[in-house]
């Protein structure tokens, strides 16, 4: 049944197309759980299993347990922490970690749009074109969906056309990178040579700012359950209750598509103009 068709089924729904297990928690945990809990439908696609990721800090050696072991240890991760964060579905495309890139560019913004026709949301959300901090599996996604939004609604596939109403980029302040690095690290992606670190965005650029305080500690017990990934970072563990809150509390956002809102006024709800 499609979503949102039948009784009981939720009539809002976001889907979030997102790179690797563990995006989908620590990029806009709150907001999946924030509008899990308001009764909304959310759904994830994730593009890969994170397989060439690091192990509790190491990227080889005797503690790793090998590609193809990680790559199920993570996938039980991201189902794990989707079932913390109230996400109702999770959609797995199986490209290989560090290679979306190299996907056929059809093949793969068909398979997103067919999933957006399958959720039939009213909200899409994704990775700014910058990638976050230039990871070019983030860039492929955010290029990958984007299209896949116009792809979605038009005649040209199998499956009902589904017109999404609002299509957001995951972006960061200066504040919110500021507390985001301190808590994990400096974050950088070395591409063609070229070092690639972390812009934050202007704040007049911020379109939408989402308070998430309320669900800082759902969002913790859904990091801990990335623990191949988050093990190693000592200074998490460490936080007191207000450096949590302060580091999940917002979510900020672009608008990079409206066609039921706009204006210079910041949101406060992904769905503004839907509702």
């Amino acid at each position: 049944m499609t979503p949102g068709a039948g009784p009981g089924e939720p009539t809002l729904r976001l889907l979030a197309v997102l790179a690797h297990p563990d995006d989908e928690t620590l990029g806009v945990g709150g907001v999946f759980a924030r509008y899990a809990q308001e009764g909304v439908g959310t759904y994830l696609v994730t593009a890969t299993r994170g397989d060439r990721g690091r192990f509790r800090g190491e990227r080889d050696g005797p503690g790793h347990p090998g590609q193809e072991v990680l790559a199920r240890i993570r996938e039980g991760e991201l189902r794990a922490a989707a079932a913390v964060l109230g996400i109702r579905g999770v959609t797995l495309l199986d490209y290989g970690d560090g290679r979306v890139d190299e996907a056929d560019p059809r093949e793969a913004i068909a398979r997103i749009a067919a999933e957006i026709r399958r959720v039939r949301p009213q909200v899409v959300i994704t990775f700014a074109p910058d990638g976050a901090y230039g990871h070019p599996d983030h860039v492929a996604v955010s290029q990958l969906t984007t299209a896949a939004v116009v792809a979605a609604a038009g005649p040209a596939m199998e499956g009902s056309p589904h017109a999404v109403s609002k299509l957001y980029y995951i972006v960061s302040s200066e504040a919110r990178w500021d507390a985001y690095q301190a808590a994990f690290k400096k974050l950088t992606s070395l591409v063609d040579g070229v070092e690639r670190e972390a812009q934050p965005w202007p704040a007049w650029m911020i379109t939408t700012r989402i308070d998430t305080r309320a669900q800082w500690n759902t969002v913790w017990r859904a990091v801990t359950c990335h623990d191949s990934q988050v093990a190693g970072y000592r200074t998490l563990n460490e936080l007191a209750p207000e450096h949590h809150e302060a580091l999940w509390g917002q979510q900020e956002f672009y608008r990079a598509m409206s066609v039921v809102n706009g204006g210079r006024r910041t949101e406060s709800d992904l769905f503004e103009g839907v509702r």
